[in-house]
């Protein structure tokens, strides 16, 4: 398998202002795509990532201005971490205490890590990465290239049944074992830099809520259509799990599938990309509509909420 490795992750918010103000400004990531839930175009999909939107850095959300809070429970993604430049790990922690972010100081394999969580509750993780300096960055004022964050360095899952989920991230998505925290089954991806996904066990013994601050779903990259289909293949002749049909999401084609602990997995092709429609040196500016809503561009634009700064 040519690559392995998380492809994005997607979560749900709250006030879409609010969203765009924490991730693009305070975490500094470009919001690379403005568009909307094909399948409620009233609500923004924001798109934030490194300069690119490059698979493994694209970090992506639905927000409903008055949607209530999820609740934790078993088959869920319960934190999103960041890669940082090593040495950035003092800024990070000054520039979340400036910000009045509530953040925990923790060490993860040797390396400096901070936790904190989003204005809808989602939970990160910032580790600082030796060479990560060396990546590809989106600077924006106040936090220089050498302090800007690098995309994604994990996921972690709460599952049931950590065994069931490793071997389906192992034997369909191609992970390896790698080294993981106490209590966590951690595997690794195959693509450089590497991603990883961390399985804790979970006893809520309940399905979550899904709501401002939970992860939707974790998408998983596949190289293109062929290998995507080959996945899907021993998902299904393996495990017995059928997933979708593929889903075209302009950006890049999709196939769903829960795995056995009750997480939502996508697999995603690597292409074409968010510069498909839009120039590179200009992701993000404006509203970007899929074909077969673009005939009603001016009544979808009337109904979106404003992106402008809130309170936070």
């Amino acid at each position: 398998m040519s690559v392995a490795g998380i492809h994005h992750v997607t979560a749900m918010a709250g006030a879409p202002g609010r969203n765009r103000y924490f991730h693009a400004e305070i975490l500094g990531q470009r919001l690379v795509k403005r568009t909307v839930n094909f399948d409620d175009p009233s609500t923004w999909h924001l798109y934030y990532g490194d300069a690119a939107g490059r698979p493994g850095s694209a970090l992506t959300f639905f927000p409903w201005p008055h949607i209530a809070p999820g609740r934790p429970g078993d088959g869920e993604t319960v934190e999103t971490a960041f890669r940082a430049p090593e040495g950035a790990m003092g800024f990070w922690r000054d520039r979340l205490e400036a910000h009045g972010v509530a953040h925990a100081e923790d060490t993860r394999q040797g390396r400096r890590a901070l936790t904190f969580r989003d204005p809808d509750g989602m939970a990160f993780a910032i580790i600082g990465v030796t060479g990560a300096e060396d990546e590809p960055a989106w600077t924006i004022p106040g936090i220089a290239k050498g302090q800007a964050l690098r995309g994604f360095e994990s996921v972690t899952l709460a599952v049931p049944d950590p065994e069931a989920t490793a071997a389906i991230l192992r034997d369909v998505l191609g992970f390896r074992h790698s080294e993981a925290r106490a209590r966590h089954i951690g595997l690794a991806g195959s693509d450089s830099p590497l991603t990883a996904v961390e399985i804790a066990q979970s006893a809520y013994g309940a399905r979550p809520r899904l709501g401002a601050g939970s992860v939707h779903h974790v998408a998983f990259r596949a190289a293109d259509d062929a290998a995507q289909a080959a996945m899907a293949q021993i998902l299904r002749d393996r495990f017995g799990i059928t997933a979708t049909e593929q889903r075209d999401r302009n950006y890049f084609r999709s196939i769903y599938f829960r795995e056995p602990g009750g997480v939502l997995f996508e697999i995603a092709t690597d292409g074409p990309g968010f510069a498909v429609d839009e120039d590179p040196g200009h992701l993000g500016e404006s509203l970007k509509l899929p074909p077969g809503l673009e005939a009603r561009r001016e009544t979808i634009a009337a109904m979106l909420p404003s992106l402008e700064r809130e309170d936070v």
